[in-house]
This record gives structure tokens, C-alpha cells and sequence, in this order.
């Protein structure tokens, strides 16, 4: 798989071997998403639009997985990334309505939409403390870089995002300040009595057990997904929003993280990486390989 598109093609994916490359694909990315999803949609024009237009309700589990899916897209897409970013702004352009706050919005104004792209790099640098280790400065502006070319890659014009770390967080926090709030769709995802529908992707026995099961499940996995989507956000956003968390809620995370950083290095690739990451990162090597014997 090849590292960027074809000239003229559009913007190239972040580049193989880098910080978001080696964290994204990691299944423990898996464990940061609602924290970033739920961040988004504490914007009021994001929150309306998902609120009037999503079938995150009607269909939680295949709108999961075409999200995860394109997510993997902008990193390890190589040409099918600025592909993605296109098919990503012709499915938006009909998006729009009247936000929380009575203004009109539409889901594509670059406010809106450098928004939903801006959260992930607060919501990555925080729960990778957790999760994986704490980045150090490099790392961090890497990873910032990187996440500036995702945000190319999704149509996004420089001029409408921060450049520079020094210029994104008084962006983030002017953000924090003057626009997020606890909206219908923040309170639906934080919930852990919201109604959701067992799953129904995978082979037919496990479907059928889940749905016998699902009654018995939810629950807990209600509160385990409430717990890690409040957990692993970053606390000012947390403030922000409204939402609370406890020192003993902070201690159960820290605890749980503590394995997780055990656990997940020591897997084999196989259940260490999502598919496509692994795939790219397989072709990755074996062009280094090729590189090398050449």
C-alpha cells in the first residue's frame, strides 16, 4: 500500500511509521472513540445535525461500523483516503437545519466541520496516557501534524484549522468556552438507560446468543461504555460539557488502563490491530523489505 495518492489525486493519508499511524489502527483506539464522538456532538450545530439526520438510534451497530471503517480509511487508505474525504462531504452536503441555539447550520460551514475533525487530537493525546503512555513534545506536535493532514485528506482548507499546536489550543479552548454544551445527543450517548438494539453483524450463532443474552448484557455494558466515554476525555472538556466524574471513578480508570497497557503489547498482530491497519502495515513492511533488498 502506498503512503500517499497519485499526484493531482488529492492530499496524501498520514504517513507510515507515525504517531497516529501506530495509534489508530491499535484496538485500544477503540476504546477512545466515544470520548471523541461524544466531544463532537457537544457542538450544538453537530449535536442538531446527528440528532435530526443520523440513524444512530435506528441502527447503532452498522453506523459504528461504517464510521471505524472510514476512520481507518483516512490513515491507511493510501489512494481510497482523499477518495473517502470526498464521498465523506457529498454524503454532508444535504446536512443542515436549526442548531440548539436557533441558528441556522449546515454540516459542511468549516466552523462545523473543522469541529468534528478538531476533537480527535485532544481525545488521542489525553487517553493515550492511559492507554498507551504519555507522549512526549515531539510526539505530540507529530501527532498534531498528522492529524492536520487527516483533516486534508476530509476537504478541510488549511486556512480553517489551527497550524500549529500553539495555535490550537486557544482555538480549542475559545471552543470549550463559548460553544459546547450538554446537547439532547451528549445526554443519549452518557446515558446508561438509552435503548440499544443487540447486535446484528457477525456469524448467525453469535447473533442469536446475544440477542438471548442482551437483556442480561446491556447493563453493564451500558455503564462500561458511559465510564470510558466520560473517562477518557480530556477533564476541560469534560467540565465543559457538564459531565461528572469522580476521584474514585478516576482511580477504577486508572486501574483498568493499568492492564489494558499490560495486556494489548503483548498480543499477536492478529488481535492487537484492526484489519486494515494490519493489512497496511503488513504491505508497509514488506516495501521496506523490498526497498531494502533492492
Amino acid at each position: 500500500m502506498s503512503s500517499g495518492t497519485a499526484r493531482g489525486a488529492g492530499p496524501a493519508p498520514p504517513p507510515p511509521g507515525g504517531v497516529l499511524w501506530s495509534m489508530s489502527g491499535d484496538v485500544r483506539a477503540l476504546l477512545m472513540l466515544p470520548a471523541a464522538l461524544t466531544l463532537q456532538v457537544a457542538h450544538p450545530a453537530v449535536g442538531a445535525g446527528v440528532d435530526e439526520h443520523s440513524v444512530f438510534r435506528t441502527d447503532p451497530w452498522g453506523r459504528g461500523e461504517r464510521s471505524l471503517s472510514s476512520l481507518q480509511l483516512w490513515v491507511y487508505g493510501g489512494e481510497e483516503a482523499a477518495e473517502e474525504g470526498c464521498r465523506l462531504r457529498r454524503l454532508h452536503r444535504r446536512i443542515q437545519g436549526t442548531d440548539t441555539r436557533g441558528r441556522p447550520y449546515h454540516a459542511l460551514s468549516p466552523a462545523n466541520y473543522a469541529w468534528v475533525h478538531a476533537t480527535g487530537f485532544p481525545v488521542y493525546r489525553h487517553a493515550a496516557r492511559y492507554l498507551i503512555r504519555p507522549l512526549t513534545g515531539e510526539q505530540e506536535r507529530a501527532l498534531y501534524r498528522e492529524w492536520l493532514q487527516v483533516g486534508r485528506v476530509l476537504g478541510i482548507h488549511d486556512r480553517d484549522m489551527p497550524q500549529t499546536i500553539e495555535e490550537f489550543w486557544p482555538y480549542y479552548r475559545g471552543m470549550l468556552a463559548d460553544e459546547i454544551e450538554r446537547t439532547v445527543v451528549v445526554e443519549e450517548l452518557v446515558a446508561t438507560g438509552t435503548p440499544v438494539p443487540p447486535p446484528d453483524r457477525g456469524p448467525l450463532l453469535l447473533r442469536l446468543s446475544l440477542r438471548a443474552l442482551w437483556p442480561v448484557l446491556l447493563p453493564p455494558l451500558a455503564r462500561f461504555r458511559g465510564f470510558l466515554t466520560v473517562g477518557l476525555m480530556p477533564p476541560d472538556a469534560r467540565e465543559a460539557i457538564g459531565l461528572e466524574w469522580t476521584d474514585a471513578q478516576e482511580r477504577r480508570l486508572r486501574r483498568f488502563c493499568a492492564v489494558v497497557r499490560v495486556v494489548v503489547p503483548v498480543l499477536p498482530e492478529r488481535l492487537r490491530y484492526l484489519p486494515r491497519a494490519r493489512r497496511a502495515r503488513a504491505a508497509h513492511r514488506e516495501a521496506r523489505r523490498r526497498g531494502g533488498s533492492g
